[in-house]
């Protein structure tokens, strides 16, 4: 084995062998151990199929866990284990919806953030936004949608497609429904990591608008925006079934 050509060439050197570590494979071509990584295995299609059922279950019983998705499927004839159905949901980044324990506390570092809907009666549009993201499945693989929706009248002021469960997508969103020249009083969320981040939490407070965080409690909440998601995944993505994100995004 020789250390010759560009380091993509000689990504091209290095195979898993008997002989061989990748360690010493990498030393003797010359490629930094930490530089050479393994693609990614993406998901098989029959966990791609069982993702879809799953969610397609949660949307019609939001508030069933792994066990009773477990029994669901098993009356479908699939014996699936529950440590596969919860490492699914957490890939899909699905939450079964119940009170839970200790909702208030946010995650380590994350700026806190007070519930400011207590008693608020919102009367008019642009009082309340808030967000939520959801998993969408597609015929050969799967993204997530980020909406922004007026509280009041239930409006879709912006929403964004990522193939990835990161913040980008939930800014860029965020940046969208503020440039229509719309201010909302307070924007409301969850106390997820994309909600809580730094830079999310910048481009919100940058335009004057007070952040809101669901706490203990206030798990119903997301009722309204749930209802939206059941809409568009059974009156238009579970029909269309798009191929790609490209597709799924004109769609």
């Amino acid at each position: 084995m020789q250390a010759a050509g560009p380091v993509s060439a000689r990504h091209e050197l290095i195979e898993p062998c008997a002989e061989l570590s990748i360690r010493r494979q990498c030393e003797l071509t010359g490629v930094s151990r930490s530089g050479f990584y393994y693609e990614p295995v993406a998901e098989s299609e029959e966990n791609l199929a069982l993702m879809r059922r799953l969610d397609e279950m949660h949307m019609e019983h939001p508030v069933y866990g792994s066990r009773r998705l477990r029994a669901l499927l098993q009356r479908e004839g699939q014996e699936i284990n529950r440590k596969r159905i919860g490492r699914l949901l957490q890939l899909m980044g699905v939450e079964t919806v119940y009170p839970k324990r200790s909702l208030s506390q946010p995650g380590e570092g994350h700026r806190i953030y007070p519930y400011l809907l207590e008693g608020l009666e919102i009367s008019g549009p642009d009082q309340v936004w808030c967000s939520d993201i959801t998993y969408v499945p597609m015929a050969c693989g799967f993204m997530y949608l980020v909406a922004v929706m007026d509280w009041w009248s239930r409006y879709v002021v912006a929403w964004e497609l990522s193939n990835s469960l990161d913040s980008e997508f939930c800014i860029r969103a965020w940046t969208t429904a503020v440039g229509t020249g719309r201010h909302p009083l307070i924007a409301n969320t969850d106390q997820g990591c994309q909600f809580t981040s730094e830079a999310y939490l910048e481009a919100v407070e940058s335009v004057g608008v007070d952040v809101s965080m669901d706490g203990r409690g206030r798990w119903i909440d997301n009722r309204f925006i749930e209802r939206l998601w059941r809409s568009v995944k059974q009156e238009d993505i579970y029909v269309q079934d798009y191929a790609d994100g490209l597709t799924a995004q004109r769609g």
